[in-house]
């Protein structure tokens, strides 16, 4: 491409609808644990806690594990439910995640459209049971050059070193050539920001950047990224 070689996309809430995802797996391991209907508002109330949890663990102040867990014990506590059924609970909540599968923009049209004219990348925080089903599920793992997990490596985005083992990983590469794409600031952004790459905020809602991450293009539909490349 004109402007960049290697393309770092995130995946949830940017190819791939999370929120679709979350919502059809919670609800029915509601059903399946013998919880109940889980609400909209019981849904709003566990995204405000999921989210907590997330910055937490950007921050370097939690593990994976203690935010996976823990995120699910403040939710269950908060509803009535025994807190106890939060590990079981998550267990198959990562692997029921990946059944619901909802592209953000037409984003596998977009990613066929540019596999062979540069290299693209997943790179994402989410676990490596939820994000290989959905990968796998989406179609997205037959037409990426190589996805790199926060699980395997060993540090999470925003983190520099996550993003020093990628590139340690996929080869000699001018970072003023490679674009990571995102929706999150505190992740994606930031990360792109600290390991000096290119960055690119997929921001549909449009929300305002009240962080210290440095957003080079702005975009509210996955497709203008074209225009960037």
């Amino acid at each position: 491409m004109k402007n960049f070689d290697v393309i770092l996309w995130d995946v949830d809430g940017t190819l791939l609808n999370f929120l679709e995802a979350e919502k059809a797996a919670i609800r029915s391991l509601f059903l399946e644990f013998g919880l109940g209907e889980c609400s909209d508002e019981m849904l709003r109330r566990y995204s405000v806690i999921n989210r907590k949890y997330w910055n937490r663990l950007e921050r370097r102040e939690m593990t994976k594990q203690q935010i996976l867990i823990g995120r699910f014990e403040e939710f269950f506590s908060a509803e009535g439910i025994d807190p106890s059924l939060s590990e079981r609970f998550n267990e198959a909540y990562q692997v029921r995640l990946g059944d619901t599968v909802v592209f953000c923009d037409h984003s596998k049209e977009l990613v066929a459209s540019l596999a062979g004219k540069l290299r693209q990348y997943v790179v994402s925080n989410g676990t490596v049971t939820a994000q290989t089903k959905k990968l796998q599920n989406s179609g997205f793992d037959m037409l990426i050059d190589g996805v790199f997990l926060s699980e395997e490596i060993g540090f999470e985005k925003p983190a520099k070193e996550f993003f020093d083992c990628v590139f340690a990983k996929i080869g000699d590469v001018d970072r003023n050539r490679v674009l990571i794409v995102g929706d999150s600031l505190t992740s994606d952004i930031l990360g792109g920001t600290y390991a000096g790459i290119r960055t690119c905020w997929y921001n549909p809602d449009g929300g305002v950047n009240d962080t210290e991450a440095r957003v080079d293009f702005e975009i509210r539909d996955l497709n203008e990224v074209l225009g960037i490349l």
